[in-house]
């Protein structure tokens, strides 16, 4: 059968793997010649700190690929890598290699589509075409739609109609063509100038190996062995950030160095064996391509209220806010769970989901802060930042998005530590100099005795800071705020804390 197009060029973005890779198996299904890039995008990167986690984890996944794409066509294949603007940098790359076709793998978020958009542009003048296809979801934009022919905005119907559209089967996986040796072609020699360092792009190592993370699809596969003999066990681990509960696969679904189509089909395999467990983390992916949908019906979003009513929340502002906002980053608020929460984020560019909700909640209903300060913070810090999951989980918090908890529901941060970390394990981990206070005193320090306090060596005020802000107080604030948003059948008694 004669091929579509005699050579195409593979764009590798949110998809750093051969395995069940939707663009790499179009390509080599229509092209004579398949050529593979990644282009580093001084556009991204121009605006990340000298030394982000993620670019560490990407160069460690586009190295591996570079050698995985080398290995599987010996002679040839090999990925060009560029440190370049994509706008600019692809099309210049398909012209000078005469490709009939770019294939890549879709991307939803606002900025990603104004550049694909300005790409096919530029393309389609050179009389080449960008093919995009659906990689990192399992059902994209309008797929999913009530009966009414609408976008779900509420999680529990949206994920009952998922579950039904796969129905009995798995999720088909791409393969590659037996003769993909033979398709890959070789890095021509004035583009294989192999992979930039670090310093080359213009950044530093963090500590990103000493944590023990590893960017590629060995590392994910490694990951995802480790969870495998954990899932049954996922809905009842979860919530507990001392606890190995998680996946941790977060970063690598960001980047594509896994499959969602391989976990679903993994979750669904145990689900139907019985496994409860499975079962949560399955609805947890589902979760992940409800927020995808939301992004793309609802763009709005990106930087408005999905509800647009609470828009017009009155949130605090001036020095005494920028005071309180720098407490919360710096994890010094006086709750031990909310700091914890925040110095594993600041050290290791990971935070615990439990407890994104619970420091999230602090920020906007202890604090009174706009949630998109918090949502530029995690979007900062985060080895799994996505737009779509971080903005979606910020909204949730704050109530102002879809299928969003009541604005009177505020997380008493006492309360959720002492009942997720009893023990004050992960407190003490994150905030050693209270490891000396009890299993009772470490969750409310400023409720201690001061002969506890004296005897732990905790001085409130000098080595751990006292509260910020006082819970009840800053409850009333919250409901005050948010209420003229109250309707006639509310009754914000019924669940104001959890």
């Amino acid at each position: 059968m004669q091929s579509e197009f005699s050579k195409g060029l593979v764009w590798f973005r949110r998809d750093l793997r051969t395995q069940d890779n939707a663009a790499l198996a179009l390509a080599a299904a229509s092209c004579e010649a398949v050529y593979c890039v990644f282009v580093f995008d001084k556009a991204i990167l121009n605006h990340l700190p000298r030394q982000d986690r993620r670019v560490e984890f990407i160069h460690g996944a586009v190295s591996e690929l570079h050698t995985r794409l080398g290995a599987m066509a010996p002679g040839g294949g090999g990925l060009i890598v560029l440190h370049a603007d994509s706008v600019d940098a692809i099309p210049e790359l398909a012209a000078r290699l005469d490709v009939q076709a770019v294939f890549a793998a879709r991307d939803y978020e606002p900025a990603a589509l104004e550049r694909d958009t300005a790409v096919q542009q530029q393309l389609l003048s050179e009389g080449c075409q960008l093919k995009l296809v659906k990689d990192q979801v399992i059902f994209e934009e309008r797929e999913v739609l009530t009966q009414m022919s609408k976008p779900y905005g509420v999680f529990t119907p949206y994920h009952r109609a998922w579950l039904a559209r796969i129905g009995a089967n798995t999720v088909a996986q791409h393969q590659l063509p037996e003769n993909i040796a033979a398709v890959l072609a070789p890095v021509p020699h004035e583009l294989g100038s192999g992979i930039p360092s670090l310093t080359a792009l213009g950044f530093e190592a963090t500590n990103l190996q000493s944590l023990g993370m590893h960017g590629g699809e060995a590392a994910g596969q490694t990951l995802l062995n480790d969870f495998v003999v954990r899932m049954d066990r996922y809905g009842e681990a979860r919530d507990y950030p001392s606890l190995k509960g998680p996946s941790y696969l977060g970063v690598h679904l960001r980047f594509g160095t896994v499959s969602i189509r391989h976990l679903v089909n993994l979750a669904l395999e145990r689900v139907r064996a019985g496994s409860q467990g499975a079962s949560v983390w399955l609805a947890e992916l589902a979760w992940r391509d409800f927020y995808f949908q939301i992004l793309s019906n609802f763009p709005r979003v990106a930087r408005h209220a999905f509800k647009p009513e609470y828009d017009h929340i009155q949130w605090e502002s001036g020095e005494h806010a920028e005071a309180l906002y720098a407490a919360w980053c710096e994890g010094r608020t006086g709750y031990p769970i909310v700091d914890a929460a925040m110095a594993q984020l600041n050290q290791t560019g990971y935070m615990h989901n439990r407890l994104r909700m619970v420091a999230g909640s602090f920020l906007v209903k202890h604090l009174g802060l706009d949630w998109r300060w918090g949502e530029r913070y995690f979007a900062t810090h985060l080895n799994d930042f996505d737009l779509s999951a971080n903005n979606g989980g910020w909204q949730w918090v704050a109530s102002s998005g879809c299928d969003a908890q009541p604005y009177f529901r505020i997380f008493n941060p006492v309360t959720q530590s002492e009942r997720f970390d009893a023990q004050g394990k992960f407190i003490r981990r994150y905030l050693p100099q209270l490891a000396g206070l009890s299993d009772k005193a470490i969750h409310a320090p400023w409720a201690a005795k001061p002969m506890e306090l004296l005897a732990a060596g905790v001085e409130l005020g000098v080595n751990y800071p006292a509260p910020v802000v006082d819970h009840a107080q800053a409850r009333e604030r919250t409901l005050a705020r948010y209420g003229f948003l109250k309707k006639s059948g509310d009754q914000a008694g019924t669940a104001a804390e959890q």
